[in-house]
């Protein structure tokens, strides 16, 4: 296997485990250099790197600017210059400059391409309005996780995860991520638990008020201090748009979820994570 197909293999496992990754490229070479044009290599979260740029004096500059580039969620060109060639960490066309020290004098130029991990989604339930909200969450870019009874997940093909619990534990959501509670009597009051209990940025339930006042002093007696996780809860779920039927009430759901993680105003209020 050559290692553009690794580069390749790489990208695609990082893209299915929804990690986050830089793509580095080579774009161009002057005088003496190890590596040429169409060099890749990919940088993870954790700084490590896969492929080939250069030498350790490449590399480490190729490392820094991958990490930043993640950091801001831009892409972004580097130039790396013989040490004694760099007045300015800028060139005179804006391109950021780093420094090296490697003997042979060389100048590359590499463009850096951050891949951020989908946002994921968890679908509690799979009631008809789960069922339609799944290809739509799958259509915006986010990673699907179904917590449902066993005997239910057929009625949610294509998602990334099958879970047959609500442990809080076992959800590994994000202030990125999203959880929605859809279940409409089945395990209502330990996948509302769940989701209150999670670090997802958005939590939701579908449900009528008088359903979630009845859930809200059930779970409150059991355990008090998942009172003050409510004030995070959007509940009944979606924006207001006169929904009716599973898709459209589908619809203003991933509707809501977009604009809070876009810290978008809905109706004069701000949404923020």
């Amino acid at each position: 296997m050559t290692t553009s197909d690794k580069i390749l293999d790489l990208i695609e496992r990082f893209r299915t485990e929804g990690k986050s990754f830089c793509i580095a490229t080579i774009l161009r070479t002057a005088d003496s250099t190890s590596a040429r044009p169409g060099a890749k290599a990919v940088i993870a979260m954790d700084g490590d790197l896969y492929g080939y740029v250069g030498g350790g004096c490449v590399t480490g500059a190729v490392r820094r600017g991958a990490l930043e580039a993640l950091k801001d969620n831009v892409p972004k060109m580097i130039r790396i210059k013989p040490k004694d060639d760099v007045v300015s960490l800028v060139d005179t066309d804006g391109v950021q400059l780093h420094k090296s020290s490697c003997p042979s004098g060389g100048t590359i130029e590499v463009f850096l391409e951050p891949m951020q991990s989908p946002r994921t989604l968890l679908i509690c339930g799979a009631s008809p309005i789960a069922q339609a909200v799944l290809p739509l969450a799958k259509g915006l870019g986010h990673r699907v996780i179904v917590a449902a009874l066993s005997e239910d997940h057929e009625k949610m093909p294509g998602a990334a995860l099958y879970l047959d619990n609500f442990e809080p534990e076992t959800l590994n959501l994000t202030s990125n991520d999203s959880a929605i509670v859809m279940t409409q009597g089945k395990q209502d009051r330990n996948a509302l638990r769940a989701v209150l209990s999670s670090n997802a940025g958005y939590k939701g339930m579908v449900c009528s008020r008088r359903k979630l006042k009845s859930l809200k002093e059930t779970l409150v007696s059991e355990t008090k201090e998942i009172e003050t996780n409510f004030a995070q809860l959007h509940a009944p779920a979606g924006l207001h748009i006169g929904a009716i039927g599973p898709e459209e009430i589908a619809m203003a759901v991933m509707c809501e979820i977009l604009a809070h993680h876009r810290q978008f105003v809905v109706q004069g209020k701000e949404i923020s994570v």
